[in-house]
């Protein structure tokens, strides 16, 4: 991967832009690359990525559905995929606080039999040398912060200045952002990805869809005694210490060389604004099952992620002039399997078919980019998402009455009891402190936030073993933009959400100097997840991209 971009008068002219490094944007440049090769078109691929190498940002459970790699890759680069292990036991455990019990089936797309579990960052690094093999220009640590537009139609993307103070005045280092133009700029950053939200709000791309829902995960690498687990082990887990008004539960992966991946993935449409996913998660860590199995292990790696799991309703219109959109940006992402690697490498592959199209025509309207939708819409992507069109939707009024419509799902194709559902978006299911009914997490597990740093750990200590890094000297990416009505709404009607939901402690909740409640921020921890511009209630806390090359520095994730 290259170090710098070739730039004139801070410009850079490529054929095609893919704006992400992650398995879409991989699949994607992969695939032109062996099409235009195959066609004998020689046209100029840019691929760039926030993090400081492909991978650092990458984090999933991850079990892959694998075999859309055979069609991706040849034989040989197919047989050098760094996947761990095959799936050699799968089972779903149900937890009470001292009990488990062993469900005797799999619930319907929940099986693993088959799959591969391996660590998506590795694969994305192996993934990305056979790209820059064929010819694709990988260029890490670009943060891209801006859509550019002439006669309103979307030409390219700017980078970000650096070398910028706190305070957004130029250092003696300051270097102007980039303008990167394309033909054709293909968004690939994962769940959440900015530019991509531009992109869709820009062009309404969304407005015959539902919300988009999402779940945050909760992840930890922990090196085991010998023998403890073996490679291909898996059990996802249920119940403890989730209530019936949660959705979610664990994952227990079992890989080579005596190491487990373990963590905890909890829907953000739960109404409890005390509710903090980070620390169910190490309360969960606490129950005899997940401890006995943890005893004497070290902690190796810890990171966090939104998934967008609002499936076939919510994925918006899929291009624009000269702008496709793929994998997790768009939207997919299986329920109730909570799979979508295999389905963002297909979703590029399309991506990549429609480019070869469109350049072979010289032509990037949305005419004919809209051959890229006419192929998903045919495609297995919306065939695997449409049979479980309103499984999530159906969950977030609780597992009892979202298991009776998942039933009725099963046997009439994916209706249901009402057909189309429509849910609140995250945000908007968090109830007011006065306004939510039941018990709230922080009273329910009082007892439990005691962190010993062996089994469960607190979230800066946490923070510490996922090697986020952040320049000093930089405009804060955390912003409250109004913070008057931030106190007046978000801290002293919510109780500050913000505080429990982050899973990197970010917003320190503390008195001030007149008696009353101020909010510290701590962007210098921050995991990049975005779970503050999904939840914050009122959209309280603005988001901007921070210095490429900035954030976690993922290993093994």
């Amino acid at each position: 991967m290259k170090p710098n971009m070739h730039i004139e008068d801070n410009v850079v002219q490529t054929d095609v832009l893919i704006v992400g490094g992650g398995p879409s944007g991989l699949a994607t440049a992969i695939h032109l690359a062996n099409l235009m090769q195959e066609k004998q078109v020689k046209k100029r691929i840019l691929l760039i990525e926030k993090g400081a190498g492909v991978g650092s940002h990458i984090l999933s459970g991850a079990i892959i559905k694998h075999q859309v790699f055979r069609q991706l890759l040849n034989e040989k680069e197919y047989n050098d995929i760094p996947f761990d292990s095959k799936v050699s036991r799968d089972a779903i455990v149900w937890l009470g606080k001292n009990w488990k019990f062993k469900l005797p089936f799999h619930p319907p797309y929940m099986g693993n039999k088959g799959n591969q579990v391996a660590s998506l960052s590795h694969i994305c690094r192996y993934l990305a040398k056979i790209a820059e093999e064929k010819g694709v220009e990988i260029y890490p640590g670009f943060a891209v912060n801006e859509l550019i537009f002439e006669n309103n139609e979307l030409v390219g993307v700017k980078t970000n200045d650096t070398g910028v103070d706190e305070h957004g005045n130029p250092l003696a280092n300051y270097q102007k952002g980039s303008s990167i133009k394309a033909d054709l700029i293909i968004f690939a950053e994962g769940s959440k990805g900015t530019m991509c939200e531009q992109l869709i709000k820009s062009f309404q791309l969304d407005k015959n869809s539902n919300e988009q829902m999402y779940s945050l995960g909760c992840k930890e690498l922990w090196q085991l005694p010998e023998k403890r687990l073996q490679a291909g082990e898996v059990y996802h887990t249920m119940g403890f210490p989730l209530s019936m008004r949660e959705f979610g539960g664990g994952f227990i992966y079992g890989l080579k060389e005596n190491k487990v991946a373990l963590g905890l993935v909890v829907g953000l449409d739960y109404q409890d604004p005390t509710f903090d996913i980070h620390h169910a998660f190490q309360i969960w860590k606490t129950h005899p099952f997940i401890k006995k199995m943890l005893a004497g292990a070290k902690l190796l790696e810890y990171g966090a992620k939104t998934l967008p799991e609002g499936g076939y309703y919510a994925i918006p219109k899929l291009y624009v002039p000269h702008g496709l959109i793929v994998g997790d940006s768009a939207g997919f992402l299986a329920m109730p399997a909570l799979k979508g690697i295999h389905l963002a490498v297909y979703s590029g592959m399309l991506a990549a078919k429609t480019a070869l199209h469109a350049i072979q025509k010289h032509d990037f309207s949305a005419d004919s980019l809209s051959m890229y939708e006419k192929e998903v819409i045919n495609s297995k992507i919306y065939k695997e998402l449409y049979a479980t069109r309103n499984v999530r939707q159906a969950f977030s009024d609780g597992l009892l009455l979202g298991g009776i419509q998942f039933v009725t799902q099963l046997i009439n194709g994916g209706a249901g009891l009402r057909g189309r559902l429509r849910p609140l978006s995250d945000k908007e299911r968090t109830r007011k402190l006065k306004d939510f009914k039941g018990k709230s997490f922080q009273s329910r597990f009082h007892n439990y936030f005691e962190f010993d740093k062996e089994l469960t750990f607190d979230k800066v200590t946490d923070v510490y073993y996922s090697h986020t890094h952040y320049d000093e000297q930089q405009e804060p990416h955390l912003k409250i933009p109004n913070p008057e009505h931030f106190r007046a709404y978000n801290i002293e009607t919510y109780g500050a959400p913000c505080q429990y939901f982050c899973p990197a402690e970010c917003y320190e909740l503390r008195a001030d100097k007149n008696g009353g409640q101020d909010l510290r921020l701590h962007p210098e921890n921050c995991l990049q997840c975005k779970t503050c511009t999904i939840k914050s209630p009122d959209n309280g806390i603005l988001w901007c991209l921070p210095n490429g090359d900035n954030g976690p520095d993922y290993r093994y994730m």
